[in-house]
């Protein structure tokens, strides 16, 4: 059996080489490469699939969050909550808009943020709490939503790796006042390249979002405010359109293989298998365990993945080091320790291949590395 790798793209792409192949095809003969009919129809297919009635699509789920920043004023002054164990384009968003991010830390169970304990940070500056539905599991939005709607401030979800999870029978990304989604290759529905798209059910914030993303302008040459240059290609739309009518079977395929997992690893001392919550329908973009001989050190999780990976399989780590601990964030004066969970995460997390296509062979194969990498780490 060759390696096993995070994820294995060359499987989903042979499975609609052909649709992907003359769409691809039918683009490059029109001539038209940016923006045009195809984008505006991939935009309002994907605002139906989230349940919003606006959708605006972008270059990347980085421009994403920060057109949904600009959208809502958050700028220079301004607080906006977020979780320090996520991509740095979480918060680097909020930066580049001008704001500050404010860590609170995580429900160690869900690598999402505690939102027990979302009340202590807001502030006067607080304009916006920014929840991760990490790895695809669901925040409890319903106490999220609570806490904005106590404190008249925003909700922007960041969807990133959760493309259709559900926190009760909403999708996520059309429960806050805007969602902001990937389609960077790795994610649930991934093009060939980067793309992203802003989610909302106000029109006045989706109107920003278009006039910020085509450099602050609603007709050409005349600009009305600072903008960029943030635009889906027309190639990214052809393709993710053929994919989103897949994305269901491959979400359900992922979740046969968490199931699959779960069941492996349950019988194994040491690994804490990832937990869901009540009322959240994940969709496994990552499928990360914790390992609890690496609970002191992450030194250990990093001789288990080196030995899994002598074994042929290929192990990932989201996320070595927290935002807060990060050189970029220094400033924010945040001391070790100050987040224990996250930085607890930060050493014991390991994901697991993850992919809808993943066979049991080889995720049998997973397993039994990592059970001999765990006697090679204890021992």
């Amino acid at each position: 059996m060759s390696a096993i790798p995070p994820i294995d793209l060359t499987q989903q792409f042979q499975s609609i080489q052909d649709e992907v192949g003359a769409a691809v095809m039918q683009v490059l003969a029109s001539g038209q490469y940016i923006n045009g009919p195809l984008v505006e129809t991939f935009a309002n297919a994907f605002g139906a699939y989230v349940g919003t009635s606006e959708c605006v699509v972008c270059n990347s789920g980085t421009d994403a969050l920060y057109l949904a920043l600009r959208a809502l004023n958050i700028g220079p002054g301004d607080e906006v909550i977020t979780s320090p164990f996520t991509f740095i384009a979480t918060a680097e968003m909020i930066s580049a808009a001008g704001a500050t991010p404010v860590f609170v830390d995580i429900d160690l169970s869900t690598f999402n943020l505690d939102v027990h304990k979302l009340e202590q940070a807001i502030t006067e500056k607080t304009r916006a709490i920014m929840p991760v539905h990490l790895f695809g599991q669901p925040i409890d939005m319903a106490a999220v939503m609570a806490v904005a709607e106590r404190y008249q401030i925003a909700v922007i979800e960041d969807c990133a790796q959760s493309t259709g999870a559900r926190w009760g029978e909403q999708q996520v990304g059309s429960i806050g006042h805007v969602g902001a989604f990937s389609f960077f290759p790795t994610k649930n529905l991934g093009g060939c390249g980067d793309g992203g798209a802003l989610t909302t059910n106000d029109p006045a914030i989706a109107e920003s979002a278009r006039v910020i993303r085509e450099h602050g302008s609603r007709v050409r040459y005349y600009h009305e405010t600072v903008g960029i240059n943030s635009r889906l290609d027309v190639l990214q739309a052809a393709i993710l359109q053929i994919k989103l009518r897949y994305l269901d079977e491959w979400n359900a395929r992922r979740t046969a293989v968490a199931e699959e997992y779960e069941r492996l690893l349950a019988p194994i001392p040491g690994v804490i298998t990832p937990q869901t919550i009540a009322g959240g329908t994940p969709v496994w973009n990552q499928y990360t365990i914790r390992l609890e001989a690496a609970a002191a050190d992450g030194a250990v999780r990093d001789r288990i993945r080196q030995h899994m990976q002598t074994q042929g399989v290929l192990p990932m780590v989201y996320y070595p080091l927290p935002l807060h601990q990060q050189p970029v964030y220094a400033h924010l004066g945040y001391q070790p320790g100050s987040l224990p969970v996250s930085e607890q995460a930060a050493r014991q997390v390991l994901s697991l291949p993850m992919f809808p296509e993943l066979s049991l062979d080889q995720q049998a194969k997973v397993v039994y590395s990592l059970k001999e990498a765990l006697v090679q780490a204890v021992h």
